[in-house]
């Protein structure tokens, strides 16, 4: 009866050691993907500052809708239009927090950051909250839509 009992004892270690284990590979994993969206989304923020559209302009989807702090909606084409002209200049972001959740074939990020812009020449600084939805296609993380709201 002792033999039995240690072994059903040593197996359920076992078990309970190898589900540990299976949660904390998951879990690091959904991190990794995780630091892998917030390093796009601030890389993101780093082009439009730049002005680097050979990089921004494939990570937005055709579809994407980008609504500002204030309301204004403008899709991908808009977008990248204000930015190009002037009208809307990204001068400095700064992100204060980001977290993100992995889905099968999207992410969401959610942040706060301090932006510095100069929209139709007039400089403005806003600290913001936001959230972008991403979307996976053909391997490759797309902002779909992003929303913002002041917090001054």
């Amino acid at each position: 009866m002792l033999i039995t009992e240690s072994l059903f004892y040593d197996m359920k270690k076992s078990f309970l050691l190898l589900y540990f284990l299976m949660i904390a590979l998951i879990t690091f994993s959904q991190t990794q993907q995780e630091q892998q969206i917030i390093s796009l989304s601030k890389k993101k923020f780093e082009w439009m500052v730049a002005m680097n559209f050979d990089s921004l302009t494939p990570m937005l989807d055709e579809r994407m809708i980008f609504i500002h702090s204030n309301g204004w909606p403008e899709t991908k084409t808009e977008f990248i239009n204000d930015i190009k002209s002037g009208k809307l200049r990204y001068t400095a972001i700064e992100v204060l927090e980001s977290s993100a959740r992995i889905y099968p074939e999207s992410a969401v990020v959610i942040g706060r950051g301090k932006f510095n812009v100069t929209l139709e020449g007039k400089d403005l600084v806003f600290e913001l909250k936001y959230t972008e939805f991403y979307t996976r296609k053909n391997g490759k993380w797309l902002l779909a839509s992003r929303h913002a709201n002041r917090l001054q």
